[in-house]
């Protein structure tokens, strides 16, 4: 017989609140091999990453890889780690922060905003735990994933879902899926490149890195290649970029098969040759700076551009915690709480009295049943 979870000492006579669940895909607890190895474990274990015969795969990941990747990988963590952890985990506290500080501003009734990563800590299962014991009763998924796939917000979908089945009162629930072409977020890449070339100028060519997929997933019916492709064009537009001053490349090639392309670090290295001086690269599909920008391109892909010739590869920080990017994913969050009653000030008079609706519930016995 299923056992399904409450808040704990429940109380018919809480005031309900919204939570917001803000989400990225993870960090190892340290830059270490043993924490690697337990991060690497839980994300490539995902079959929503890997779609491989499960049996072959677990040999595989748990015979191989698991044995030699988490040395190299924990070196990499080491060179971009931070006083407060990953970068990743230190930007999205920042950014957590600043969309709970509008939020509180703009919502007419209590909100809870937590950040939990869907590999590694803090976990989505914790912070959804979090945000019922505090009372949400509506509950917003935000993953910071501007370009849907099954591989990021799917595999997200997945970890509420599996929680939520356990629990006994399922809060009502809402979910961002994607915001690859908002006009807020293209206006705050726009932004950040024009803000980039008024200090180092202009490049002769721009690359936007987006993580790379295997291309058996597009022809499956993953859209996120197609997302992509339309970020960069508006992007493009909005800086009247001319066709040949810019190009969508694929990074983080991982395995044998064939992957989104063309690829960034080949890329990289054939304008390098060419005789091309000078290279920016932004990663529009990033949220926040990490493994993947700040070691893969500011970091690798620089030295193969210098190795092969070039003289400046200059990468664009993600939007990370800038205003206008807060602005965007908060007004997102507004966007979709929509008829609830924390967006709609009427409900709020009518609705959103803790006292009146304390007294109404003591009154029908509500403390009595509690107490027993």
């Amino acid at each position: 017989m299923p056992m399904y979870t409450s808040k704990p000492n429940a109380r018919h006579d809480d005031a309900p609140r919204l939570g917001v669940l803000v989400t990225n895909l993870g960090t190892p607890d340290a830059p270490t091999t043993s924490a690697l190895r337990r991060y690497l474990a839980e994300f490539l274990g995902d079959p929503r990453v890997v779609e491989i015969n499960r049996v072959l795969w677990w040999l595989l990941l748990h015979g191989v890889i698991l044995r030699t990747r988490p040395k190299k990988s924990a070196a990499a963590y080491a060179e971009v780690w931070e006083e407060g952890g990953s970068p990743l985990l230190t930007i999205g506290k920042q950014q957590t922060a600043a969309i709970d500080e509008r939020l509180q501003e703009r919502m007419n009734g209590p909100v809870s905003v937590k950040l939990a990563m869907r590999y590694g800590n803090p976990s989505i299962r914790e912070k959804l735990q979090e945000l019922r014991d505090e009372g949400a009763e509506r509950i917003v998924v935000l993953p910071l994933y501007p370009q849907y796939s099954a591989t990021t917000v799917g595999s997200t979908y997945d970890a509420v879902f599996d929680e939520l089945k356990k629990w006994r009162k399922i809060p009502e629930l809402r979910l961002v899926g994607q915001y690859h072409d908002d006009p807020g977020y293209i206006t705050a890449l726009a932004n950040s490149i024009r803000e980039h070339r008024e200090v180092h100028g202009k490049p002769e060519k721009m690359l936007f890195s987006f993580h790379g997929m295997p291309r058996r997933y597009l022809l499956n019916g993953d859209n996120y290649h197609c997302q992509c492709q339309k970020t960069a064009r508006l992007v493009a537009e909005q800086l009247e970029l001319a066709d040949d001053e810019w190009q969508v490349t694929f990074q983080s090639l991982f395995g044998r098969e064939v992957w989104l392309q063309p690829y960034t670090d080949e890329t990289v290295k054939s304008l390098a040759e060419s005789g091309m001086k000078t290279l920016d690269v932004i990663c529009p599909g990033f949220s926040a700076d990490c493994l993947e920008t700040l070691e893969e391109i500011e970091g690798e892909n620089a030295e193969i551009f210098e190795d092969n010739g070039g003289e400046h590869l200059r990468y664009i920080r993600a939007l990370n915690a800038r205003e206008d990017h807060v602005d965007m994913l908060t007004d997102l969050v507004v966007d979709h709480v929509q008829g609830w009653p924390e967006a709609d000030p009427s409900v709020r008079r009518s609705r959103r009295d803790p006292q009146a609706t304390l007294e109404r519930a003591q009154a029908m016995g509500s403390s009595q049943w509690m107490d027993e």
